[in-house]
């Protein structure tokens, strides 16, 4: 399946503008805090929500939406600096964002999607959204999605998006995003806040389920710190503008669809993994040789999450006992005598497990692996065929001194 990779984000597929500014909710006036998205033709939509049992007011909102309009949506207005979550008001002020944009853009409130992110339990200052969202709208262009994926920025260092070309059924087609995410990032989703925009024709219900089945192997196998947030949300999009004939099985289209989507929505989760809070390394655990493609992930994301093989990538240390240790604690049935892991990255690959024993190897070689900026940790369980990954970044001093005053 070729895809090629292109620039626009949640911009690239036809139909779709964005625009983002700082409306002062965000002190610093060189940081953009809010966002909007919109799609000139009706799209259908899907969405994956936190498991968190505190939700947002934003998701509650959308939950609603889209269940009002049938999963029908052509807009997304969005900010950062505040989650409004654990808010009396919560609910209420979300409803006013989206009859916001909508009055901007001549829609029904009921399709807008609305996100938040930032510190929960401090009440959202809608006047500054209210003041701002007509140069918001009047800002809409297919070249300012830079400035809608910098205005979901909370602590991240860098904005993420992406997107990628395709052709199915005669005609090109694009799957692209952007994400926000840094902290408070742990599976079962979905982490973060992630808007996706296609211009594919597709079932309502195609749509979801392929979302689904895709953040099961991407978003829910990311972990930064154990923490799942409030505020999780990652949508999709389509418009159906491309003029493909409208994806109506699960056929030889619909697997290349998922395939897009699962190339968009991994290069985000890689992101931001790369992208933890106080993180020096990206850190990707391949378990293969597995039973199932359920025990393939288990393991991976239970190294992934591994305090203490966080602080070891971090000290550059093979301490190899601990990617074990998260190996046998994890919630997976298998033979441990069977288990093999390397350590790998672009400065070569030590051999550290096999047949569940440790091997020798050259502690100077093993820190010069360790010494780049992406490492990769393969583990073959040898007892089946299945695959799967998990992301997750070292575990630093930043990341305590961070968190530590976040909100003050």
């Amino acid at each position: 399946m070729e895809f090629t990779q292109v620039e626009g984000g949640v911009c690239a597929a036809k139909g779709f503008s964005a625009n983002g500014l700082n409306c002062g909710l965000n002190a610093d006036k060189n940081k953009n805090d809010l966002a909007l998205i919109y799609s000139e033709a009706a799209c259908k939509t899907a969405a994956v929500y936190t498991t968190n049992k505190v939700k947002g007011a934003p998701i509650l909102v959308t939950k609603a939406h889209l269940a009002k309009t049938g999963g029908l949506s052509k807009a997304v207005i969005a900010n950062s600096k505040n989650a409004n979550t654990c808010n009396a008001d919560g609910e209420e002020k979300a409803e006013r964002m989206c009859a916001l944009a909508a009055g901007e853009l001549g829609i029904q409130p009921e399709e807008v999607i609305v996100a938040s992110t930032g510190v929960i339990g401090k009440r959202l200052p809608i006047e500054p959204i209210e003041s701002h969202i007509k140069e918001l709208a009047e800002g809409l262009s297919p070249e300012n999605h830079g400035k809608a994926a910098n205005a979901i920025m909370t602590t991240d260092t860098f904005p993420k998006e992406t997107a990628v070309t395709f052709s199915l059924g005669g005609k090109i087609c694009t799957v692209g995003g952007m994400a926000k995410g840094s902290g408070m990032i742990h599976p079962n989703m979905a982490t973060t806040l992630n808007f996706v925009t296609t211009d594919i024709a597709i079932s309502a219900d195609l749509i979801q389920k392929a979302l689904s089945e895709i953040v099961k192997v991407t978003y829910n196998c990311l972990s930064i710190d154990g923490d799942t947030s409030t505020n999780d949300m990652v949508s999709i999009m389509a418009n159906g503008l491309a003029g493909n004939p409208e994806i109506m099985a699960e056929d030889e289209d619909y697997e290349l669809f998922k395939a897009a989507l699962y190339q968009v929505l991994m290069t985000m989760t890689k992101m931001l993994a790369k992208d933890g809070e106080g993180a020096t390394k990206m850190i990707e655990c391949t378990c293969a040789g597995a039973p199932n493609q359920d025990t393939a992930i288990i393991v991976a994301k239970s190294v992934v999450r591994s305090p203490l093989t966080k602080c070891a990538m971090f000290g550059e240390d093979a301490n190899w006992g601990r990617i074990l240790c998260a190996i046998g604690y994890s919630e997976a049935e298998f033979d441990i005598s069977k288990v093999a892991v390397d350590i790998v990255s672009a400065k070569g690959c030590i051999s550290v497990c096999r047949d569940g024993a440790g091997v020798d190897f050259s502690e100077d070689e093993a820190k010069v692996v360790l010494g780049e900026d992406e490492i990769y940790i393969n583990i073959d369980l040898h007892q089946g065929q299945a695959e799967a990954k998990a992301w997750g970044c070292d575990l630093t001093y930043d990341y305590v001194k961070i968190n530590g005053d976040y909100r003050t």
